[in-house]
């Protein structure tokens, strides 16, 4: 029998997450004679710090495959622990729990934080001089992870299904917009985003005729509140009504951010938010039309919902998972499975690995030349990457007394043969 797996998540979750974690599970199951018992970091690194490691291998094969319709990180859990340079007692028990538990393959499914924390633990074990594989598996609806040259990864699993949701999402609003205008002529939908211009410009997925009266507010427009009410009554005099979809990072002055604990601001719990502030900002400069603008703040559900997921998403997602357990096998520590694009009109993808020292923490940027000249609007060019990820069909979600079916794990969990401990950044 192989050396045992613990296979962990991190940061935000996605609708396609555990497509990931359900091609690791399976691919691992069969080849019994490379891998042994697969261990879940329950909520993820911290799962592995506090020894609490959740049996894969003891649960039934339908709740496994049940992960492929099953959302966010519910199954395994997620968390948002970083391990810093500084915290050397965290470094420390990963190595004494990977060794108590006869632990030689380590999986991390996450963005680039979690990427980072993949390169730190892959570095210690050398180090220590510790049998053990890290591998890094992509993750993150921003698609934000690599470089802006798309030759590190071409994108994320979790993108293509928040970019759906926004294409199908503006859509309906557009119907009700249409009819409700002559009282509610600007309807503002926040989308998420804090840094990267990705997901709202998905909105114009919906319209890619640009039939609609539709602007697009990206953090990287550079554009200021006064120029955004200039625009929209702009498009009122044009069309007598305007749907505006903005960038929760887009800079509308202070908004009594938090921030989680990897140092990125949520804006999802800070005191007031970006659309909020929009929908007052255009009441009080005066629209010109009749009428009021009104605000839509999707929320989580953005990145949990099951229901719009894209099944080309899904199905890259766990190919994602089973190319990070042959990079594994084949090629060792230190490496991302990672999806690149091939060239040409026909969307088709390869999959390969990158070494985790070049995405740890890396940062891509949303392309300048895909920012219309308006600075409201995406290019075409930018439809061209982004169409193929939404797909073109509905995933199949299976009911049961008119509710959705999702895995249910067993919670059967590995004995532990450490003292109890606190992760550092606790105490």
């Amino acid at each position: 029998m192989g050396k045992n797996v613990i296979v962990a998540q991190s940061g935000g979750p996605t609708p396609v997450i555990n497509n990931s974690l359900r091609g690791i599970i399976e691919t691992c199951r069969a080849m019994p004679d490379t891998f042994g018992t697969v261990y879940g970091g329950y909520h993820g690194i911290e799962g592995v710090l506090r020894e609490e490691l959740l049996d894969l291998s003891a649960q039934p094969e339908e709740e496994v495959a049940l992960l492929g319709v099953t959302p966010s990180a519910g199954s395994i859990g997620t968390c948002r622990y970083k391990l810093k340079a500084h915290q050397e007692e965290d470094f420390e028990r990963v190595v004494a729990v990977m060794k108590a538990h006869d632990v030689g393959y380590f999986f991390y499914i996450g963005g680039n934080d979690s990427m980072d924390t993949a390169h730190k633990v892959a570095r210690l074990a050398h180090e220590r001089g510790l049998d053990l594989v890290a591998t890094g598996v992509p993750k993150t609806i921003d698609n934000d992870v690599g470089d802006s040259a798309f030759q590190l990864i071409d994108h994320t699993p979790g993108y293509g299904s928040v970019a759906r949701y926004w294409a199908l999402t503006v859509q309906n609003a557009n119907e009700e917009n249409r009819g409700s205008s002559p009282a509610d002529p600007v309807l503002v939908m926040q989308a998420m985003g804090r840094k990267i211009g990705f997901i709202p410009a998905a909105a114009r997925l919906a319209d890619p005729h640009r039939e609609m009266p539709l602007q697009i507010y990206m953090k990287e427009s550079g554009l200021t509140l006064e120029q955004m009410a200039d625009l929209v009554n702009d498009e009122l005099k044009r069309s007598g009504r305007c749907m505006v979809v903005v960038s929760e990072g887009f800079d509308v002055g202070a908004l009594g951010e938090r921030r989680d604990s990897f140092g990125h601001t949520q804006f999802s719990s800070s005191q007031t938010t970006v659309e909020q502030v929009v929908v007052n900002y255009l009441n009080e400069v005066g629209l010109a039309a009749h009428g009021a603008a009104r605000g839509n703040v999707a929320g989580t559900d953005q990145r949990h919902n099951m229901i719009y997921a894209s099944t080309v998403d899904l199905e890259e997602a766990y190919k994602l998972g089973q190319k990070a357990v042959e990079v594994a096998m084949k090629d060792g520590s230190g490496y991302m499975s990672t999806i690149l694009r091939e060239p040409g009109p026909i969307y088709t993808v390869r999959y390969d690995k990158v070494p985790l020292e070049q995405v740890a923490n890396s940062e891509r940027s949303f392309p300048a030349a895909w920012i219309a000249e308006n600075r409201i609007d995406v290019t075409d060019a930018f439809l061209d990457y982004a169409r193929p990820l939404i797909g073109d069909s509905w995933p199949t979600i299976p009911l049961i007394d008119g509710r959705q079916r999702f895995t249910r794990f067993r919670p059967i969990f590995a004995g532990q043969k450490l003292e109890p401990y606190v992760p550092q950044a606790y105490r």
